[in-house]
């Protein structure tokens, strides 16, 4: 079988370690991205194996089930922090008072558009209001100023593919890097709109990304500390965490990654304000306020 777009295959001289997605073939040469890392890669089509019904459907499951621990582990706390804040809000319960949350909005912008949906799915089942949109990461500078004067989000994500090129110079040299230039001029264009890091929060970067060279663009939140690849879920859970932690609250660093598939190897970045505000009383006619999840 020929290699074709869309096909899910493995690199034999890697041992198959990561499934990637054909992008484009180009004579002898394709593209790649991975289907749950966010790497890009260019390999040669004698290097590619072609995945078989079952392999594909043992690798989503596999998947599937890393996500859905995430996931839980993720509304666990959730169901804890607002246990909390009704405790705190009816004077240790002495008070029948009903509140309601408003959690911080999101603009999730994604270099790959399989992704997005991915991720715009997690959002939802979280319950957080999220703006996504699909834009090349060469066009994420550009776009960035005017999506963030229109939606008027409370956190930006700024993601899609990345890789460190070792051939193409040393490891702080941007040009060493897929993408990262263009992560790192939106982060720098979103801070002339919003120059105060607890006034919008950003995470930026995606697999193998110059970590040091984002967050000294202005994000709060990046990849990667190690250049290792991270899972295309790992920005929803940060930005996510974030959105849903109350303003009177700090967003610890080992309390966001405890939520990630990656950890501390691929994400890094500095204690954050939550986005989450709470109010009284409840407007019995608003049905916005039981949509998040309890």
């Amino acid at each position: 079988m020929s290699v074709k777009v869309g096909h899910l295959v493995g690199r034999s001289s890697y041992e198959c370690d990561i499934v990637f997605r054909v992008v484009r073939v180009d004579g002898d040469e394709v593209e790649l991205h991975g289907e749950d890392m966010r790497l890009v890669a260019d390999a040669p089509l004698s290097d590619l194996v072609i995945l078989d019904e079952q392999e594909r459907k043992k690798h989503q499951k596999q998947q599937k089930e890393r996500e859905e621990s995430c996931y839980q582990l993720f509304r666990q706390e959730r169901k804890w922090i607002r246990e909390k804040s009704e405790y705190e809000v009816t004077s240790g319960y002495q008070d029948q008072k009903s509140y309601f949350e408003v959690p911080g909005k999101i603009l999730h912008i994604d270099g790959d558009s399989l992704y997005l949906k991915k991720c715009t799915a997690v959002y939802d089942r979280l319950g957080v209001p999220v703006y996504g949109v699909h834009i090349s990461e060469k066009e994420m500078p550009e776009q960035i100023t005017s999506l963030i004067e229109m939606v008027r989000p409370d956190i930006v994500v700024i993601t899609g593919h990345d890789a460190y090129l070792k051939n193409k110079g040393n490891d702080s040299d941007l040009k060493s890097y897929r993408n990262t230039k263009y992560f790192v001029e939106a982060v720098q264009r979103a801070r002339k709109v919003v120059p105060y890091m607890d006034h919008l929060v950003i995470f930026a970067g995606a697999c193998q990304s110059y970590f040091p060279a984002i967050l000294k663009a202005g994000a709060n939140f990046a990849s990667s500390p190690k250049r290792v690849n991270i899972h295309a879920l790992d920005p929803v859970y940060i930005a996510a965490k974030v959105s849903l932690t109350p303003i009177m609250e700090r967003v610890g660093m080992w309390d966001v990654l405890k939520h990630t598939l990656t950890g501390d190897k691929g994400l890094g970045g500095m204690e954050t304000e939550g986005m989450m505000r709470r109010g009284v009383p409840v407007d019995e006619s608003d049905n916005e306020s039981d949509s998040i999840e309890k």
